[in-house]
């Protein structure tokens, strides 16, 4: 029977489209990175391509490369590159959520297991190259009795504990920044960055399944190349959702925020060790302002805004409001909202205008974030609220 390379069938076809695909996306991304020198767009290139690549063993595997080359080299350069992918996406997500993020010198660092393994599979390819017999057989000596009995196994086992440290390192960056800018915006949808949450539950998912997956097979029941097959589907799936959401949401605005701001003299501890109290004065003042001047009325309001208005500086309003109101800028800002949404129920408004058009004259700017709010400091929804207050 005559063996061709490629095949397309029902297995190798989704493979070859989703890598493609993610493939198509990272060159978008190096096209507007190469114009806009986002780095964001630099490390998302890297994550989709280095992703592809992965695939390519399995994709090609299903078109019958293995069949149809049988003497083929290209195991020695289908190098596990799973190690780079994680410090990727950590600075990925740590370029949009610091303003200040700049790649140092030491980052590469991150990649030098990556570095190794590339130098490793290198030598031994020259090294096996120099033997008789290389060309008619598909792997060398080392690669037959080194690479895959010994370091791959070792190589897999630091990869799942280095990707665990990343995940978690990750997800703690993530919600650093989703708690940092409840302490400075009134309202945070357009930034809070939903879909790098849920690209980063997608991701653990997959460590996950790849790590029950390979227990399985090493220490219950070997697993065949079909078997395996879902979890390369899993992964095109994501690279998909990664390249598309990446491309087509605009991080560059939270790269031009400014975080920072020095702490009130009022949270300085004493020479006795003691620390001071917020002023009685700067919280009545901030209470009155509030509800005289309506600054919450504005959907756009944040920590520097009300501050300049306060003649404060960030520091001292920041601790007025936590020590003050015992609450973040978001809560208090939103607090004033909910109040001025439930007087204008009081006032019948609901029965010339709809409840998010309300909302939206209190200050807020979308549904989600009403709703969440509103919910959050009345133990109701809106509409629930309505039915008990008429």
């Amino acid at each position: 029977m005559f063996l061709a390379f490629p095949e397309f069938n029902i297995w190798s076809t989704p493979l070859l489209f989703l890598s493609l695909q993610g493939l198509f996306f990272a060159v978008l991304l190096l096209v507007r990175y190469s114009k806009k020198r986002n780095s964001s767009d630099l490390f998302l290139f890297f994550i989709l391509t280095v992703t592809c690549y992965q695939q390519t063993c399995y994709t090609i595997g299903f078109m019958g490369w293995y069949d149809t080359f049988r003497n083929t080299k290209v195991n020695y350069w289908l190098i596990p590159m799973s190690v780079a992918v994680l410090p990727l996406i950590y600075l990925y997500v740590k370029s949009i959520t610091m303003s200040s993020f700049q790649f140092r010198k030491i980052d590469w660092l991150h990649f030098l297991p990556a570095f190794l393994m590339i130098g490793y599979r290198i030598s031994i390819f020259v090294y096996d190259n120099t033997l008789p017999g290389f060309d008619e057989n598909q792997n060398g000596y080392l690669k037959i009795n080194v690479d895959e009995p010994y370091v791959l196994p070792v190589y897999a086992v630091f990869g799942y504990f280095q990707n665990l440290l990343y995940l978690a390192f990750t997800f703690q960056l993530f919600y650093i920044y989703r708690k940092k800018i409840k302490e400075f915006f009134s309202n945070t949808y357009k930034i809070e960055l939903n879909w790098i949450l849920s690209f980063l539950v997608r991701y653990a998912l997959l460590y996950l399944y790849d790590f029950v997956q390979t227990m399985i097979s090493e220490f219950v029941v070997e697993l065949n190349y079909m078997q395996q097959w879902w979890m390369t589907l899993y992964t095109g799936l994501i690279i998909i959702y990664v390249g598309v959401k990446g491309y087509f949401t605009d991080t560059t605005r939270l790269q031009k925020l400014n975080f920072s701001f020095a702490p009130s003299i009022n949270s300085i501890p004493t020479a006795t060790g003691n620390q001071k109290t917020v002023a009685i004065e700067d919280v009545q003042l901030l209470g009155t302002f509030m509800e005289v001047e309506k600054p919450y009325l504005n959907p756009e309001l944040n920590l520097a805004d009300l501050a300049s208005l306060m003649n404060m500086t960030r520091g001292q309003l920041s601790e007025t409001i936590n020590s003050g109101f015992k609450m973040n800028f978001n809560d208090f800002v939103n607090k004033y909202r909910v109040e001025a949404f439930k007087e204008k129920i009081q006032k019948e408004d609901h029965k010339k205008l709809s409840l998010l058009g309300i909302a939206f004259e209190c200050g807020f700017n979308s549904k989600a974030t009403f709703n969440r709010v509103f919910k959050k400091l009345t133990h109701a929804s809106p509409s629930e609220y309505l039915k008990t207050s008429s």
